[in-house]
């Protein structure tokens, strides 16, 4: 696998914007982000600056403004996520998540059914 930025939480919310629409001005990121965040633009251009250091975001001069597009898609982050997820706390091991996460979870008829039809077809 590639080397995969480290998003924090912060530069999550940025990404959020991006993947949901894009290219953007960080002045539309800013707009966009300030209905969800009491963030100054100061810290949302920081995060944006990060993102473009982590080659998470690209950035491409449109005179006068720069357009910022994502370079890791959702579904990448997803997975390289949920992979660290795993191995931080269940050692690597996707039954004992399961396990631990059926325990736990009051589960619906109609849940534990999508569960075994998601098993069932990946299974095959």
């Amino acid at each position: 696998m590639k080397d995969f930025p480290n998003i924090t939480d912060a530069e999550l919310q940025v990404m959020k914007i991006l993947w949901n629409s894009s290219p953007l001005t960080a002045s539309e990121i800013i707009e966009l982000l300030n209905d969800n965040t009491n963030w100054n633009p100061k810290t949302i251009h920081t995060l944006i600056s990060r993102l473009v250091k982590k080659n998470a975001l690209s950035v491409e001069r449109t005179s006068p403004f720069y357009k910022y597009s994502p370079l890791v898609s959702e579904d990448e982050l997803r997975k390289v996520e949920t992979k660290s997820f795993i191995q931080k706390l269940y050692n690597g091991s996707l039954h004992l998540l399961l396990s631990n996460f059926i325990k736990e979870e009051n589960l619906s008829p109609e849940e534990i059914e999508d569960l075994k039809r998601i098993l069932n077809e990946n299974h095959d």
